[in-house]
């Protein structure tokens, strides 16, 4: 890296900007990881006793998560519902991103992607307000909907984690679709003419050639969805009902409700440890790499 910039910029400037990434690096990721993890080992403590005999590095605030049941189950509830929101969004993403790549014009796949990014060019929890009103009880789809005569009496799709699905696969599907497009469009269209000429069906098609070449997207827009998945909040705050609380709810709690700002790190931590473990899991599935996923 120091050799292209520097050939780039020269000298200089490449150690300018190597200092900056390194302090970028440091002060917001690192430092912060680092103060979350001695928080998470300390006890909640006065400020009269902090520094004194009890305040010592303790697994205390970890072992509360498993001694609490509720919690227990919300955190399990979250990991299956952010696969979940994942594996709905790849396969609403994977046939959009490969017309966008494979089969619109120029024209068309700038006026799509111009149609996907317009509505994020509104704030997240006012287009989760959007969803909270399209989904409510006396919302425009069930009034679509028994319009249709497909339902006697409205549905409360707000009552359980349905609306909170829906809400997450909208609000994270550009992360979904861009590295699939990008992976998909790299392939030479001829491989696919050629499978076609053999006489091989569009299935076997996808699963032996586009997806196998995709496979560096599909990893990359898995990760950031279930990522983004389950540490959002504002989605479920909104969309959810109070049987479907999601587990950074629970964190946000322990933060600025109970005032347990060591119970709420370590929480925090282990939902940390859950998404590099999904990452980890993710490139053997897949077995891509960090430079893979990184381009």
């Amino acid at each position: 890296m120091y050799k292209q910039l520097s050939e780039r910029f020269g000298p200089l400037i490449t150690i300018g900007i190597l200092l900056l990434m390194l302090l970028w690096l440091v002060m917001l990721v690192i430092l912060p990881q680092v103060l979350m993890i001695d928080y998470s080992l300390r006890p909640n403590l006065p400020p009269s006793e902090l520094g004194g005999v009890n305040d010592s590095y303790t697994l205390s605030n970890y072992a509360t998560l498993l001694d609490n049941q509720i919690h227990q189950s919300i955190f399990f509830k979250t990991i299956w519902s952010s696969v979940l929101v994942t594996a709905c969004t790849l396969m609403l993403c994977y046939p959009l991103a490969y017309y966008l790549a494979k089969v619109a014009t120029p024209r068309q796949a700038a006026l799509c992607v111009l149609l996907l990014i317009i509505p994020f060019w509104i704030n997240e929890i006012l287009r989760t307000f959007s969803w909270f009103i399209i989904l409510s009880y006396s919302g425009p789809l069930n009034a679509l909907l028994q319009g249709l005569g497909l339902i006697d009496r409205p549905i409360r799709f707000l009552s359980g984690d349905g609306g909170v699905i829906i809400g997450m696969v909208y609000a994270y599907i550009l992360f979904m679709v861009f590295p699939l497009y990008n992976a998909i469009e790299s392939l030479d269209s001829n491989q696919i003419k050629a499978a076609r000429n053999l006489g091989s069906g569009w299935i076997r098609t996808h699963y032996r050639i586009i997806i196998p070449h995709a496979k560096p997207g599909i990893a990359t827009g898995c990760i950031m969805v279930f990522m983004l998945s389950a540490g959002s909040y504002a989605v479920p705050a909104l969309l959810g009902s109070p049987g479907s609380r999601w587990f950074t709810q629970i964190i946000y709690n322990w933060f600025f409700e109970g005032g347990d700002w060591n119970q709420g790190a370590a929480y925090a931590f282990i939902l940390l440890l859950l998404c590099i473990g999904f990452i980890v899991l993710v490139m053997r599935l897949f077995k891509v790499g960090l430079g893979d996923i990184a381009r």
